[in-house]
């Protein structure tokens, strides 16, 4: 049997192996040593030149080069070395480039200021860019939700998608808390014992408990607006008296209520809200929810928007309905994306911005990434290059100094 050298370096004499390069092979060597039987046996190559010569990059290409803990631990120069590092690290360091360009966009004055100023205050023409984040439950049931409720206090975003555990988990959570646990516990065992898992995360039964009883006189009062005042409820307006009657800090919803910024939620049957939904409705039919009417209010704040920035975290419907929404204004101009699907299924959720290009979701001309990572790593990391360091700007209207 024919092997090579058992240790590297008894090639030394050899300045590299034959490799495959363009549209043939080169050889910088002449000969090898093989063994057969314990002895060496010399075969001799050809010399080929067959060889692309290398085109020049630009000269202000990025050249790959990560951190340097010489320097000591500088966190914020640990994450502005990202976009030369290579891989998804770098696609973190564009999505930071990318959300700086929209807040920058976003502190403009709209072209047209005088008639925006005559619009409400959340309107989406006040602004010259417009932020919409998505996300899903999973987020909100871990620390994330602390993150995105920064960003409502301190109105960083413009418009909040999400489904209905994004909503019923952040309501939950200011009632009991949700546990650390571990991926493997065995959901018989959980079930028997009255927690319920989401992922390594631990929600003990009670809290829906709790959730009930709270839930419960929100929904009759509702009922009896609906009934004696013609109130029309849509996903939007209930969460926006949720957050209301929560007044509570720790919720988004809450920071929401406070500061005019909408939640849109087109399945708020789909959780725990739903199933209580279906109780209440035993008892006390009538209560109705109207979504084409959220839909017409999250549309038309798209295409009023003198621009737009879509920041999605995870896919699903969340992450759709605002894609589809920026389709009415012919898409938007930035986008990041950050989850772990793959495309390869035709999925939505795996969708890379290109993809929502040819649907005109997204401008051919956008800039937009797509960051292949869990959002619970990676978005705290981004916020703080991007959003936390512009708080105090951010919080101002627009061209207010």
């Amino acid at each position: 049997m024919f092997s090579r050298l058992p240790s590297f370096p008894a090639l030394h004499s050899c300045s590299s192996f034959p490799r495959q390069v363009g549209g043939g092979y080169i050889y910088s060597l002449s000969s090898v040593s093989l063994w057969l039987d314990g002895q060496p046996v010399k075969r001799d190559f050809k010399l080929l030149e067959s060889i692309e010569k290398t085109v020049p990059l630009p000269d202000d290409t990025p050249k790959v080069r990560g951190y340097d803990f010489n320097n000591g631990v500088d966190h914020r120069a640990l994450l502005q070395s990202y976009f030369n590092t290579g891989l998804q690290a770098s696609n973190i360091g564009v999505a930071m480039n990318i959300i700086n360009s929209m807040i920058e966009k976003r502190k403009q004055l709209p072209k047209d200021d005088d008639e925006a100023k005559k619009c409400p205050s959340n309107c989406s023409c006040r602004k010259a860019c417009t932020i919409f984040l998505s996300y899903t439950s999973n987020l909100v049931s871990s620390g994330i939700r602390e993150t995105i409720k920064y960003l409502v206090q301190h109105k960083m975003v413009d418009i909040l998608v999400t489904t209905a555990g994004g909503i019923e988990e952040d309501l939950i959570k200011c009632m009991g808390s949700v546990y650390m646990g571990d991926f493997t516990l065995p959901g018989k065992d959980l079930f028997k014992n009255g927690i319920n898992r989401i992922g390594n995360m631990l929600m003990p039964d009670e809290n829906y408990t709790t959730f009930q009883k709270w839930m419960t006189p929100i929904l009759e009062q509702m009922l009896h607006e609906q009934t004696t005042e013609g109130t029309v409820w849509t996903p939007s307006k209930m969460i926006h008296r949720f957050g209301k009657e929560i007044n509570n800090p720790d919720s988004i919803c809450y920071w929401a209520y406070k500061n005019e910024i909408p939640i849109f939620s087109p399945a708020l049957t789909d959780g725990a809200i739903g199933d209580l939904f279906f109780l209440f409705s035993v008892d006390n039919p009538g209560l109705i929810l109207d979504i084409i009417k959220d839909i017409w209010e999250l549309n038309i704040r798209a295409v009023t928007a003198e621009s737009t920035g879509l920041i999605v975290l995870g896919g699903g419907l969340s992450k759709h309905q605002i894609c589809n929404a920026n389709a009415w204004r012919n898409g938007a101009e930035y986008a990041v994306y950050i989850n772990t699907a793959q495309e390869f299924d035709g999925c939505d959720s795996g969708a890379r911005p290109d993809e929502a290009v040819s649907w005109g979701k997204i401008t051919a001309e956008a800039q937009s990434v797509k960051v292949f990572a869990d959002a619970s790593i990676v978005f705290p990391l981004i916020v703080a290059e991007t959003f936390a360091r512009h708080v105090d700007k951010m919080t101002l209207d627009p061209g207010d100094e």
